[in-house]
């Protein structure tokens, strides 16, 4: 548990605020916050590790790098200095090349993932991706209820959605690439399937109503998000009371190439990583289980996830 004295001790430092100020918007690895601080590795790695022993700051290894984000859950008082000390420091003359040089990276990351899917749409259902795999996609199909509404966020080109969709009311395709949106509504007419809809729009910020839907799908889509627990959350709030989620995506893995053939933003999830994050959107019944596992190297594992939005 963070002390308020230790707290106030840290972020009394001008250096510390700054990250702070920057890791309350986004998780940063250490060559990132080299990149907007223009410090050396040594001295910014020192600060974190002073943020970290004190509970301020979460680290998460993924792969061979090394995330860092503001502790979540801190105590009252705690979150209180937090929010003194990124405000003392939004006041600080570096604070808007900071902010700047934030939202260079957090696009820069977006422009990555949305360059290669406009380059593989037309493509996607047809060639390789790690954890699709008709195992799993089957089992997941086996959770469907007919006659739903459903959003499939992340749908890419609707693969997956227009299969759902022979059975479904309605299926709500949210994507953020334009040319898979193109190619999405494109083969959706050629099939004729009516009850198809494709939105331009991000899994985190969903462009639907609250309560609008039955069935939240992220399939293999999870680990392109840049804030997986906010997708999460919009899921939850696009839900009617009583929807369910359901969640398809790849185990924690080491497989670094899968950061530039796939612009993947996370290397899969931990079991129990994505089982307190889905409760922690809220969802009930939360369940997470391996349901593959793929022969060939890396062996890449998927994980299938469900939770069920309380109320009637």
């Amino acid at each position: 548990m963070p002390s308020p004295w230790e707290s106030l001790r840290l972020l009394a430092d001008p250096t510390r605020a700054r990250i702070v100020a920057l890791l309350r918007r986004a998780e940063l690895a250490v060559g990132e916050l080299q990149e907007v601080l223009s410090m050396g590795q040594s001295r910014i790695s020192t600060h974190l590790a002073q943020l970290r022993k004190a509970g301020l700051a979460d680290d998460r290894r993924d792969g061979k790098r090394t995330y860092y984000s503001l502790a979540h859950g801190l105590p009252s008082r705690v979150a209180a200095l937090v929010e003194a000390a990124c405000e003392a420091a939004a006041e600080e003359p570096q604070s808007a090349a900071d902010q700047r040089a934030l939202r260079r990276i957090v696009e820069r990351r977006r422009r990555k993932a949305e360059m290669h899917f406009d380059r593989v749409a037309g493509r996607l259902g047809r060639q390789y991706c790690p954890g699709r795999s008709w195992e799993a996609v089957g089992q997941m199909l086996l959770l469907l209820t007919p006659r739903v509404r459903i959003a499939d966020l992340g749908a890419g080109d609707g693969t997956l959605s227009r299969l759902l969709a022979r059975g479904a009311e309605s299926v709500h395709c949210v994507d953020n690439s334009r040319r898979m949106v193109q190619v999405g509504r494109s083969l959706a007419r050629k099939e004729r399937l009516d009850n198809v809809t494709y939105v331009l729009g991000d899994m985190e910020k969903v462009p639907l109503a609250d309560g609008s839907v039955d069935l939240a799908l992220l399939s293999q889509a999870l680990h392109h998000a840049e804030n997986p627990r906010q997708a999460l959350a919009e899921a939850h709030r696009i839900l009617r009371p009583g929807g369910r989620l359901l969640v398809l995506d790849l185990k924690a893995h080491r497989f670094e190439k899968a950061r530039e053939l796939y612009a993947d933003r996370w290397l899969g999830f931990q079991e129990n990583e994505l089982h307190d994050w889905i409760e922690e959107a809220g969802f009930r019944e939360s369940a997470v289980r391996v349901v593959a596992r793929e022969p060939k190297e890396p062996h890449f594992e998927t994980l299938l996830a469900t939770g069920v939005k309380a109320g009637r």
